[in-house]
């Protein structure tokens, strides 16, 4: 059977262009995956999404064990089955809804007992059981089951979380079931404290995963700081191991992470957006529901190869969304994705041809209009 493997085949400064390999295929990084909380991809036919050239979903635990139940989709097949997605699946491990979403938590050292969100039903979620259900579900890439630090925190607030988590990471590398072409990653943790970041990246390499992701960030600290903490963080983590920084972002925060030598990225702000009517463009953000589109006959943006901006006006998306129709999230929703896996194939072209630097300048002087007047964050990821 395929045995899970990360291989860079190129480098541009700290950024590397690579392709991992699961039992369910492979994909290419740095990698974009699709947000598929519930097993969809809100406002998308799977055809639909694999068409923009995802090749990597994400769902997520917390979610999934609530309804259908992880024992249901077992039982139907899993989640490749269950989804209709061949393809690689990660699953977060329930970690951060847990602390977004669930009412009357209380964290204690086993882990978590909390009520849903949807009945009040009560429930316990440990790192054993985060891992067995992402078993159950069939998940290529297993998550840790971490404690997400909400911000701000004290130092002191921090480092009695990271630890936390770290003893929790110890304890799902002991459950996980290694096979041919499934991986467990390690989750760094610890706020916006550069010395616990690196603890938790000596304390992660100590257990030894199949990857490491980065935690707790893009919660509040405010982009430099989120770039501060991937400088002090990366250099820390194996060369040879994919890294992946959680439930980032922004199209720039993209840049700025591959700069930094992340490797994957999830965020439902391209899906999110595409519902709400903003459309991402190579010259920035537009909204779809304002008035200047009323009567506009050009495409979101000619550039893109999306039903979208091959059929469609601007006008025909402003007039669906007034309208409150079904297809201009759906429509929006495709343009978005697209684009954001256009980005990633850009990045990806740019370490190849290593220029890398000059692509993230130019990307930032497009986003703002042409201006080189970077703002503080800015200047950090330019650097």
């Amino acid at each position: 059977m395929t045995a899970f493997a990360f291989e860079i085949s190129t480098t541009d400064g700290s950024a590397r262009r690579g392709r991992v390999t699961t039992a369910h295929g492979s994909f290419e990084t740095p990698a974009f995956m699709a947000t598929a909380t519930a097993a969809t991809v809100k406002a998308m036919h799977p055809d639909s999404v694999r068409a923009t050239g995802t090749e990597l979903a994400i769902c997520n635990t917390y979610h999934l064990m609530l309804r259908p139940t992880a024992e249901r989709v077992n039982e139907l097949g899993g989640l490749h089955k269950f989804m209709d997605w061949p393809g690689p699946i990660l699953t977060d491990s329930g970690g951060y809804q847990v602390m977004s979403l669930a009412k009357l938590r209380n964290i204690k050292e086993e882990g978590v007992t909390f009520r849903s969100h949807l009945d009040g039903s009560q429930y316990e979620l440990t790192p054993e059981r985060s891992v067995e259900i992402q078993h159950l579900l069939d998940s290529n890439i297993t998550m840790c089951f971490d404690e997400c630090t909400p911000h701000p925190a004290t130092l002191d607030e921090a480092a009695l979380s990271m630890r936390r988590s770290m003893r929790w990471a110890e304890r799902c590398k002991t459950t996980f079931k290694p096979r041919p072409g499934y991986a467990l990653f390690g989750i760094n943790q610890g706020s916006i404290y550069p010395d616990l970041r690196k603890e938790s990246a000596d304390h992660l390499q100590k257990i030894g995963f199949d990857g490491y992701a980065v935690g707790g960030l893009a919660v509040g600290e405010g982009q430099k700081d989120m770039f501060r903490m991937l400088e002090a963080t990366t250099p820390y983590l194996p060369k040879d191991k994919p890294r992946y920084l959680m439930g980032v972002g922004k199209p720039d925060d993209i840049v700025g992470g591959v700069l930094r030598g992340i490797d994957m990225f999830d965020c439902v702000m391209p899906t999110r957006s595409g519902r709400t009517g903003q459309a991402f463009t190579w010259q920035g953000t537009l909204n779809m529901r304002n008035a200047k589109h009323l009567s506009d006959p050009l495409p979101i943006d000619d550039s893109c190869s999306c039903p979208a901006c091959k059929k469609y006006s601007r006008a025909y998306i402003h007039h669906l969304f007034r309208a409150e129709e079904m297809l201009g999230p759906m429509l929006l929703t495709w343009h978005n994705l697209q684009y954001y896996q256009d980005l990633m194939k850009e990045l990806r072209l740019a370490i190849a041809e290593k220029r890398l630097a000059g692509f993230a300048f130019s990307f930032h002087v497009r986003q703002n209009g042409g201006r080189i007047e970077p703002d503080d964050d800015t200047e950090v990821m330019l650097e």
